[in-house]
């Protein structure tokens, strides 16, 4: 019985020991393994243009139109992008029912022309913006317009501190962009001597 009893203590004691040693010397990565978990970069995904806004907390209204539209995936892609994004106060500003018609799936492009025309391709941080043209993802040009204690893009005073993202860069405004009316052909501007055939 007592070879039993000293095995049992035994091996209660290697039990102990054995951790106790082990966080004494922990072991070591490889320094190659290490150095390529932290240069790893971070995706866009984490600390993309939508999740700056979203954790801004000004942008609630413009994260649903962007998801309404289907440009969440596009706009957390590599980019970079610069967003003219306009607060929930400044969509507030428009005409009521406005912007609930937009959201619906039947005006889906509608919404997509709308919030396009507030995204300029590339990062234009506010160091580097100066009165100048910016052209916008479907090809308009907006206008940007530096005064002494602030700036406008096409009128829409710019508020607030930036907020730079792994994809882009993001600027507040107050006032929502909205693309200029399409131009309508009357029939009266047809020549009446030259009938249809």
């Amino acid at each position: 019985m007592k070879p039993l009893k000293s095995l049992c203590f035994a091996a209660l004691l290697v039990a102990f020991l054995i951790p106790a040693a082990a966080a004494d010397h922990p072991t070591h990565e490889h320094p190659k393994k290490k150095a390529l978990i932290k240069e790893r970069p971070a995706l866009p995904l984490d600390d993309g243009i939508l999740a700056k806004a979203a954790s801004d907390g000004r942008f609630t209204k413009f994260i649903a139109a962007v998801k309404a539209a289907g440009l969440t995936e596009k706009l957390q892609g590599e980019g970079p992008f610069t967003i003219f994004a306009p607060t929930d106060e400044a969509f507030s500003k428009l005409e009521k029912g406005t912007l609930a018609d937009l959201m619906q799936p039947a005006n889906q492009a509608r919404l997509a022309g709308l919030l396009g025309n507030h995204v300029v391709p590339g990062k234009l941080s506010a160091e580097a913006v100066k009165t100048m043209k910016a052209t916008n993802v479907g090809g308009r040009d907006l206008e940007l317009k530096v005064a002494e204690d602030h700036w406008r893009v096409d009128g829409a005073k710019v508020i607030g501190e930036e907020l730079q993202a792994g994809n882009g860069v993001i600027h507040a405004i107050d006032t929502v962009l909205m693309p200029p009316a399409p131009v309508e052909h009357s029939e009266k501007a047809a020549p009446k001597d030259h009938p249809g055939h």
